[in-house]
């Protein structure tokens, strides 16, 4: 997949007809005012898309959202095994439902919460022209947030002189090398009771706070993660993270992470890792007070990566939910080349298990033994089968790179030292145990 993809806005609530005559393939996102509905990849002779196309996608997405988020109908809807949730109507119902472009009228409405008690945590190394085109979008938010705090994970201070292009930014520097000990660091500095979370890669929508604002308001959510879209799809590896490896797990269905996800999971490794990004997360300070903070051994700069889904792991494991809400989004730049690609996936598989052998440590949970060493090799060798019969050679750089991962994660298993349990760690697994009792 070598060819670029236009990536097209369309608001549905307003488009009579699609106008849009990209000059190649295109990803159309489609929205309803400022709800997010659906994505659509195209080749150039399928669009534009017709009038009649327009309306049957326009029924179809108000549906499911119908489905999903009507109070009525248990909303907000628990996710099972696959990380999807199980609708209490069918689609089919949902289509002969009466005044359904009026429920997504209602479904869209912008939030109005304030956003003043979320703190905004962004850490950065060495990305100066990124961070501050994220910043552009995070100080031009709806919902002005209560404070936003980058932290500097450079050794020189770098983003220090982007930080004094913008008014109100705290500046942390976290000379200490790693994402975790970054994000640590921004929560020992944020000084309120919501602490949200985004990286430099990324840019924000407008209603970005403003609508974890509402997530946090409406009901009593200890944790939440949002939508992650891709900002652009300019080069063969960004189209391949996208398409071919499912980006960051793209829903637009809001749902509830919790004890029947984490039970029906456990067995074979909680998937905790379907649960959202770290690049669109936001905590109540109370889960760091109750659990500790990410663990430092994981993560960007450490293991590699996955210290955002070893604190759901911890979050679920004590009994505590994760509310997945797609109306919080934000746009992320892939990787644009592949050997940035490969170095990415290395490390995604590499912190991955190291973060299964950290879940057992700490929960003595025999599922994440068991991915280790059954569910991933078995993973690599049906990949490897697919990629033969399918002759798709990029894929076989890619799997081999996974490969090279999952041979680093293994070290961990040898090194005690790394191994030793921490006192947060002990302090969730009391709980842990507490609570199944």
């Amino acid at each position: 997949m070598t060819e670029r993809f236009d990536i097209r806005h369309i608001d549905l609530a307003i488009a009579d007809a699609d106008a849009g005559t990209p000059g190649g393939r295109a990803l159309s996102v489609f929205w309803w005012k400022d709800l997010p509905l659906g994505t659509r990849a195209s080749l150039q002779e399928e669009l534009p898309f017709g009038i009649s196309l327009l309306r049957q996608l326009t029924a179809e997405y108000a549906a499911r959202q119908l489905e999903a988020r009507a109070v009525m109908l248990g909303a907000p809807l628990r996710a099972t095994y696959e990380g999807w949730a199980k609708p209490a109507i069918s689609l089919a119902s949902a289509l002969e439902a009466e005044n359904l472009i009026e429920s997504l009228d209602e479904f869209a409405t912008a939030s109005s919460v304030a956003a003043d008690d979320i703190s905004v945590v962004i850490c950065t190394r060495d990305r100066g022209p990124a961070l501050a085109e994220c910043l552009r979008s995070v100080v031009a938010q709806r919902g002005t947030p209560g404070e936003i705090i980058v932290v500097d994970n450079s050794r020189d201070c770098n983003a220090r002189s982007v930080c004094t292009e913008f008014p109100d930014i705290r500046y942390v520097h976290e000379p200490r090398a790693g994402l975790s000990r970054a994000r640590n660091a921004g929560i020992r500095a944020s000084r309120l009771n919501i602490i949200s979370f985004t990286d430099d890669d990324v840019e924000v929508h407008p209603g970005w706070t403003a609508e974890i604002a509402r997530a946090f308001a409406g009901r009593d959510v200890e944790a939440m993660t949002g939508l992650v879209l891709p900002a652009r799809l300019d080069t063969g590896a960004q189209c391949y993270f996208e398409f071919a490896m499912g980006g960051f797990g793209t829903s637009f269905i809001p749902r509830t992470f919790g004890r029947q996800f984490f039970e029906e999971t456990r067995p074979h490794g909680a998937h905790v890792w379907k649960i959202g990004a770290g690049a669109n997360m936001a905590f109540r300070r109370s889960v760091f007070e109750r659990l500790g903070l990410f663990d430092e051994r994981l993560g960007a700069g450490a293991a590699g990566c996955s210290e955002d889904s070893e604190l759901w792991y911890r979050l679920l494991a004590t009994g505590g939910e994760c509310l997945y809400e797609p109306r919080a989004v934000v746009f992320h730049h892939h990787r644009s080349d592949w050997p940035g690609l490969k170095r990415q996936m290395k490390a995604y598989m590499k912190g991955h298990v190291a973060a299964l052998i950290v879940q057992y440590d700490n929960f003595g949970d025999r599922g994440n033994i068991v991915r280790v060493w059954t569910q991933l090799p078995i993973h690599f060798a049906r990949t490897f089968l697919k990629t033969l019969i399918k002759g798709s050679p990029g894929r076989l750089g890619i799997l081999a790179a996974e490969i090279k991962g999952w041979l680093a994660g293994l070290q961990f298993f040898l090194r005690f030292g790394w191994r030793k349990q921490q006192v947060p760690m002990r302090a969730a697994t009391a709980i842990a145990k507490e609570t199944a009792r």
